[in-house]
């Protein structure tokens, strides 16, 4: 499934059918009266949050979304058949905004959720709504109210709770790999992860939910490479797993090249709870990879912890340690 995290659609609500302007008319009654039926409520549109959901890509073939008209009322008081709500599900996360894709209107942060996009139009009144003393045969009807329509934006921001950064190569899609169900594309070479992906690890009874950020590099506050097109999904993880190459020639320097960026684009990045992990440790001696760790972490405020990818208890530590950051 191709990912897809912002989209334009129009969405129209049903009209409200026509009130009815009819008279009974039965043998023998001479002065049968006016018994036109009210018209139906048009069908509303919809939008509800849906666990299973993780990309508006449905959203790419179909933009154009309407409700089911009402019913016309009709004699014998009858009223007509209300129109069907038209429900179109989203992925938790979503952020709906109106056309100018600045002023939010709703933000999907629960499962279940459901916000009326667009409300169906009432529906008219039959002539006998307008039955009085003085007017015994009214022939007036309304029509029905017409529903309403808009043009809106969907934004979908990853919601985990701990997203794993980085720059390019370092082995995310690994580490997501190996401690959840998830399967991304893993290959030695930059940018192999172009879209958010996510995964839950299970450590004694509980679960953590994790999301693969693709690689930031230098400018991606602006745009550059993947840009802030995947920055924004950060904002939605409670912590974040800083992961770093430890084969790099500078450790020091990709670190502050990851955390620049995420302070660019937004102040509150910062300031999430982080654990710092230095990736690859089989690459190098195990005397070469304390010296390496003593020297980073002596000016570091948060833990920092080492793993390889392909040792068990490695994976297991990490997955203890995230359960911790998030219970």
């Amino acid at each position: 499934m191709k990912f897809l995290d912002q989209v334009k659609i129009y969405t129209k609500a049903g009209n409200g059918g026509d009130g009815s302007a009819s008279f009974r008319r039965e043998k023998f009654i001479e002065f049968g009266g006016p018994d036109g039926g009210d018209g139906g409520k048009g069908g509303s549109v919809i939008l509800q949050a849906e666990q299973n959901l993780n990309t508006l890509i449905d959203f790419r073939y179909q933009q154009h979304h309407k409700a089911q008209r009402g019913e016309n009322g009709s004699g014998q008081n009858r009223t007509g058949k209300g129109g069907e709500d038209l429900v179109l599900k989203v992925p938790l996360g979503t952020q709906v905004f109106e056309e100018d894709n600045k002023t939010l209107l709703y933000d999907f942060t629960k499962i279940g959720e459901k916000f009326v996009v667009a409300s169906g139009g009432k529906g008219g009144l039959g002539n006998t709504r307008f039955k009085s003393s003085t007017n015994r045969a009214p022939r007036k009807y309304t029509k029905g109210i017409v529903g309403e329509e808009f043009t809106i934006w969907l934004q979908l921001k990853t919601i985990a709770d701990i997203g794993i950064i980085g720059l390019p190569n370092a082995g995310k899609s690994s580490l997501l790999a190996a401690i959840t169900n998830a399967n991304p594309k893993i290959a030695n070479y930059q940018f192999t992860t172009l879209n958010p992906n996510l995964g839950v690890a299970s450590y004694d009874d509980k679960e953590v939910t994790l999301a693969d950020i693709p690689g930031l590099i230098e400018g991606a506050h602006e745009g550059t490479g993947l840009g802030t097109k995947f920055l924004k999904h950060i904002e939605r993880c409670k912590s974040l797993l800083h992961l770093i190459d430890i084969t790099n020639d500078d450790l020091k320097k990709s670190y502050n090249q990851v955390k620049k960026e995420l302070q660019n684009y937004s102040k509150d990045l910062i300031k999430k709870k982080e654990l710092i992990v230095l990736n690859k440790t089989d690459l190098l001696d195990k005397d070469i990879v304390k010296k390496t760790v003593k020297s980073f972490a002596k000016d570091k405020d948060c833990e920092v912890l080492t793993l390889s990818t392909l040792e068990k208890e490695s994976i297991s530590k990490i997955k203890a340690k995230l359960i911790s950051y998030v219970s």
